[in-house]
């Protein structure tokens, strides 16, 4: 099912965040700027106004002082060793599993790599990344994409930890591969009363799932812990303050260190960006209009082409073909080729994963196609992209990850079916296509086993030095007022725009992009006001 919130990674949405953390590694040429779109502290510069000032309380940092308490893991010497990946090194930290009662008898095992910088150029220091999720993991990133020559590359330590919960840092587990896949076909745009009672029934075997194998863990894997984590590391390293780039997710993790440690805040690029001000059901139907916008783009593209199986006349008219399609798949699912079939869920979440990135749009009209003559292979694929489902029928740690930090982060969209039907026509007018699927998918973190600790929130950071913040104008996942919002409360945010599809700009082709964010992370100078690339 789609996320109760946006930030997942999938392996087409990875094909962004991952080109950004390459180009990040490898670096890039220079390129051409076009006026408009940065912010000034505080306020942002765009039509603008069409969100008004939040009036949500601020995150208010921590004290500038370490507690005696935690000390130790400030303090902590890391023992590296060779990763068996050439190039890299890896290490373990530990950081204690409740900040307000730290013990080492429960203290939480984090995995830490890095690859040293080589030159030329002096080092400038450490650089942290974050692909997003919640649920990626950034160490996977760092080692696939480290190898790559850049100038960025050659003056930092690039370093990575897998946040608490998962992957290789205890990570969060909740069901077996086997009862993954029928959560993953369950109906998420109900028809009938036992329709939704098989939907929360699922919603609650997976919660239900996650306590189980992971009870302990579950009230610790928020996002202002796995930031304070971040802290820790910095420590660690060597760092009189943190530099870092996060993509979708990783910019709420990347915003919320600069709220809790402005002091310590160094060259924070925050790409793909969400805001904190949103509550969980506007976080969704926001994030619904993005993929409509996504969808239109894709469609217009689509019926350009004489074999688009959409049709050729209009946009419009290819939604309805989509949506002709998908009401047959829920009567009658489609033959794969293997023991599972094409079922509605699967197929809205194969066209989902496509809309992250335009280079899967080629994918998709294929799969859709396919899907049109019998044959349901291609969208499962995709779907099986965006579920980190490998060819072996295994899960990553991801899909469970995702909703242990999203339920906990904010209070749930939905907390009744009945609240979900009566938000439908919002939904369904904010995307024809997916409203349904969307709204009914935000009902998950109602049955959560561990209540949510945060609440919305303003993310101020006075006193942190520039961030820049980076928004593409059609990204689905993270919608581009995401960014303008986030620019905005940030005191000292920069937006830089995209003009553009996809889900996020760092490293997807723009030089202009790319240029701006290389310069402010080796010297530190944000892009000028009102950038805008494309």
């Amino acid at each position: 099912m789609p996320p109760s919130r946006p930030f997942r990674s999938t392996t087409a949405a990875a094909a962004a965040a991952a080109a950004a953390l390459a180009l990040l590694i490898s670096g890039c040429s220079s390129g051409t700027s076009s006026p408009g779109g940065a912010a000034s502290p505080g306020r942002s510069t765009e039509a603008g106004a069409d969100r008004p000032a939040s009036d949500t309380s601020p995150l208010k940092p921590l004290p500038a002082a370490v507690p005696a308490d935690l000390r130790p893991y400030y303090d902590q010497k890391l023992s590296w060793h060779d990763c068996g990946v050439a190039g890299f090194q890896c290490a373990t930290m530990k950081a204690p599993l409740d900040y307000a009662q730290p013990s080492p008898a429960t203290d939480l095992k984090l995995a830490v790599a890095r690859r040293k910088a080589t030159g030329p150029g002096p080092r400038i220091g450490s650089l942290l990344v974050n692909p997003g999720g919640p649920g990626g993991s950034a160490i996977d990133y760092l080692q696939q994409y480290a190898p790559q020559p850049a100038t960025v590359r050659a003056r930092y330590d690039m370093v990575a930890t897998d946040p608490r919960g998962v992957a290789r840092s205890e990570p969060i587990e909740c069901l077996t591969d086997r009862q993954m896949d029928r959560f993953t076909q369950t109906d998420t745009t109900p028809d009938t009363p036992a329709e939704v009672n098989q939907l929360v029934t699922a919603d609650r075997d997976f919660a239900e799932g996650c306590e189980s194998h992971s009870g302990k863990l579950l009230p610790h894997v928020s996002t202002i812990e796995a930031a304070r984590d971040m802290d820790v590391l910095r420590a660690i390293l060597g760092d009189k303050k943190l530099n870092y780039v996060g993509a979708s997710y990783g910019t709420f993790l990347g915003a919320t260190y600069a709220g809790l440690f402005p002091s310590r805040s160094g060259r924070l690029v925050l790409d793909g960006a969400t805001d904190p001000t949103l509550d969980s059901r506007a976080v969704n139907l926001e994030q619904t209009a993005g993929f409509n916008t996504a969808f239109t783009a894709f469609a217009k593209d689509c019926v350009k082409k004489k074999d688009c199986p959409l049709g050729t006349e209009n946009a419009t008219d290819a939604g309805r073909r989509l949506s002709a399609l998908f009401k047959k798949l829920d009567a009658h699912p489609l033959d794969t080729g293997q023991d599972r079939k094409l079922t509605e869920s699967l197929a809205t979440t194969g066209v989902i994963a496509a809309m992250y990135d335009q280079g899967a749009w080629p994918m998709l009209r294929e799969a859709i196609a396919q899907a049109e003559s019998g044959n349901g292979s291609g969208l499962l694929a995709l779907s099986d992209s965006y579920y980190e489902r490998d060819a072996s029928g295994h899960y990553a740690n991801q899909m469970f990850a995702n909703p242990a930090v999203n339920c906990l982060d904010l209070p749930p969209a939905f907390t009744s079916p009945d609240q979900v039907r009566a938000a439908l026509p919002a939904f369904r007018k904010a995307s024809p296509v997916f409203g349904d699927n969307f709204a009914w998918s935000a009902l998950s973190c109602a049955y959560w086993p561990v209540k949510a600790t945060g609440t919305v929130h303003r993310i101020p950071a006075k006193g942190a030095d520039p961030i820049v913040v980076v928004g593409t104008t059609r990204d689905p996942a993270t919608p581009y007022v995401w960014a303008k919002g986030l620019a905005a409360q940030l005191s000292s945010g920069t937006l830089l725009t995209y003009v553009g599809d996809g889900h996020t700009a760092y490293g997807r082709g723009s030089d202009c992009i790319d240029t701006a964010i290389n310069t402010f992370l080796l010297d530190g100078t944000p892009p000028a006001k009102n950038k805008r690339c494309t």
